[in-house]
């Protein structure tokens, strides 16, 4: 009996990001679509996985200093009593 690969919805969304980020080089769009995946499908590995590749696309493009300063002003906005 042949080995057919199993295609599901959130993995061919994720191949999509995944064209977009390495094959077209488009960091936006790739954003988007990662994000999509995450918001679709949430539970999956592609949810995973697209969660790595948009942390990568982030510290390839954002300054260090500048992630830095991002996330202690988002951990103080959490840590303040509302």
């Amino acid at each position: 009996m042949p080995d057919f690969k199993r295609t599901t919805m959130a993995s061919r969304a994720y191949d999509k990001a995944h064209d977009a980020h390495y094959a077209i080089k488009d960091l936006h769009q790739a954003l988007e679509l990662y994000n999509g995946v995450l918001a679709e499908h949430p539970d999956t590995q592609e949810a995973e996985y697209s969660r790595t590749q948009m942390q990568n696309i982030v510290k390839s493009v954002v300054p260090t200093k500048d992630l830095l300063a991002a996330q202690v002003e988002l951990a103080l906005a959490h840590l303040t009593p509302a």
